[in-house]
């Protein structure tokens, strides 16, 4: 289970782990060549499902979030870090109702606080929420997300630039 102080791996440029640090001491360094993964819960009418942050949380309290997110614990793949964060955070099993990749960001290339890949899940059903992560949620639209942020809606500092990665696979995927 992930605990405030787990150990992440460290990674390189090329995303190959080099080492690993207590999350504390990463944040506490201001470190991103960590890894996490995130995803966006979309309905059949490409909605996201946006959950907001509980007050309590140290980083970004009260603000929009993904519909997924986490860190991907040391000695842990991508894949698995965010079919254990899924479960945790909404209750889903991925293995059971799929998913698909749909960006592999890094802060080297992209304006990203870490290593991270970006996940898809379609289920058009409110999930069950972990309430001690969530508040509330919304389903919006990609251009109604990024509006309310634009407008000032406080979110999670990377949620803007994962949105457009969103729209990017939508529009990648009609092609």
């Amino acid at each position: 289970m992930a605990g405030e102080d787990e150990w992440l791996d460290l990674v390189d440029a090329s995303d190959a782990v080099v080492g690993r640090m207590l999350r504390s001491e990463v944040y506490a360094r201001g470190l991103s060549n960590f890894r996490v993964v995130n995803a966006f819960i979309v309905n059949e009418k490409g909605e996201l499902w946006i959950p907001r942050r509980a007050r309590h949380k140290r980083l970004f309290p009260g603000a929009l979030d993904v519909s997924v997110g986490g860190h991907v614990e040391s000695g842990e793949d991508y894949d698995t870090a965010f079919a254990r964060e899924t479960m945790e955070e909404v209750r889903i099993d991925v293995r059971v109702i799929g998913f698909r990749e749909i960006a592999r960001l890094s802060p080297v290339t992209h304006s990203v606080s870490a290593f991270m890949r970006v996940y898809e899940i379609p289920h058009n059903a409110d999930p069950e929420f972990n309430r001690d992560d969530f508040a509330e949620a919304f389903w919006l639209s990609p251009n109604a997300l990024l509006d309310r942020i634009a407008d000032g809606e406080p979110c999670k500092g990377d949620l803007p630039e994962l949105v457009r990665q969103v729209q990017r696979a939508f529009r990648s995927s009609i092609a």
